[in-house]
């Protein structure tokens, strides 16, 4: 009788000094931006503050924006790493460096969070003086300046390039060579752009289509043309999860996912129920930041009946779009508590620090 108590208690330490990963682990994440003033990364006080919030209000799982627009936030050789200089300046080591650590001591992951096939709307990329307009993608509209290549007021890199493809991937290779203690890695704007969705009509990526298929022309509304634009942007994720797993094998590799569903199949040829259904990544982040509860509701349960493991799921919810307006933040809070999701993140941070009612509305669950 006596051993078998010390052996209890010796198996209770252990689960206390070794807690699993269980699923709660990723029930609450949230978002952080290099868009809100200041950037945490640029600010020493800001990322203890960060890692204070999170703990306060049960945060597991921060994604922190570390290359948006072709710009660095990390040591990049290849990106506009003015960003990350500048932080390393007022912060007197690697910002992200220091956030993983502080992190990891109070139980909280980092994943980093990759803008990868827009520019915004920087005319200035590196990535598009090395190589021009040619890598980016275009309706059959004439272009007499580089500003009529902008959608939705961005830049968006061509997936069915094998030049941005390359480009990504040794971005891919520097972030995970910089930071090997990452939890994770999310790859962002995997798609084509959603407003007026012909696009495409880069002298490459027609070559290729042309060459791959035997097609001698291209019809919009074939579905051959637009099965290959869906291939491209699945193709690439391929290659970003390849590029990652040379470096990390045990890594959590996710992606965000357009929404409603409609939009990304058809729009953004973004088919991202099928990369979880073919174990292609550990989970999706589906934007639905809809402001009306309802319309919130019924994507997300549309979204629900096109994944077999709903639990390979996480929720984004559009805290930036429900300023001043809690009692919706709470509402589209529960709604994402009871959909039976893997999880839930909020965009972003800086809204709750703009608008402290909807960071008590955590503080109460």
């Amino acid at each position: 009788m006596k051993a078998k108590i010390i052996a209890a208690v010796l198996l209770t330490l252990f689960i206390l000094a070794h807690p699993a990963k269980c699923e709660e682990s990723f029930r609450r994440g949230l978002f952080v931006s290099v868009i809100q003033e200041p950037p945490v990364l640029s600010c020493r006080e800001d990322i203890y503050k960060l890692v204070a919030f999170a703990k306060k209000y049960h945060i597991r799982t921060l994604f922190v924006q570390i290359y948006y627009a072709n710009k660095a936030w990390f040591p990049s050789q290849i990106a506009d790493r003015a960003p990350y200089d500048e932080c390393v300046k007022s912060v007197s080591e690697d910002p992200m460096a220091l956030l993983i650590r502080e992190a990891r001591l109070a139980g909280i992951e980092v994943h980093a969070w990759v803008n990868m096939l827009s520019l915004c709307a920087n005319k200035d990329a590196p990535l598009l003086k090395k190589y021009g307009p040619g890598i980016l993608t275009r309706n059959l509209k004439g272009k007499r300046s580089i500003d009529d290549y902008k959608i939705d007021n961005q830049y968006f890199l061509e997936p069915g390039d094998p030049r941005v493809r390359q480009y990504l991937l040794d971005i891919v290779g520097e972030i995970l060579k910089a930071y090997p203690d990452l939890d994770g890695i999310q790859f962002d704007y995997i798609r084509y752009p959603d407003k007026d969705p012909e696009y495409g009509y880069t002298k490459m990526n027609m070559e290729r289509f042309k060459k791959t298929t035997g097609n001698a022309t291209i019809d919009e509304c074939s579905q051959t043309w637009k099965d290959w634009k869906s291939a491209q942007v699945t193709e690439l994720l391929e290659a970003l999860i390849g590029r990652t797993r040379e470096f990390r094998k045990d890594i959590r590799i996710s992606a965000t996912g357009c929404m409603p569903y409609s939009r990304a199949l058809f729009e953004a040829y973004q088919n991202w129920p099928s990369w979880i259904n073919n174990g292609l990544i550990d989970f999706v982040t589906v934007m639905s930041y809809s402001p009306y509860p309802d319309e919130f509701e019924r994507s997300i349960s549309n979204a629900k009946g096109r994944v077999v493991d709903f639990k390979k799921v996480n929720i984004a919810l559009g805290a930036y779009r429900l300023i001043r307006l809690p009692g919706i933040f709470r509402r589209e809070y529960e709604i994402c508590k009871g959909a039976g999701a893997g999880g839930y993140v909020i965009f972003h941070y800086g809204s709750l620090l703009e608008d402290p009612a909807l960071s008590e509305c955590l503080a109460t669950h």
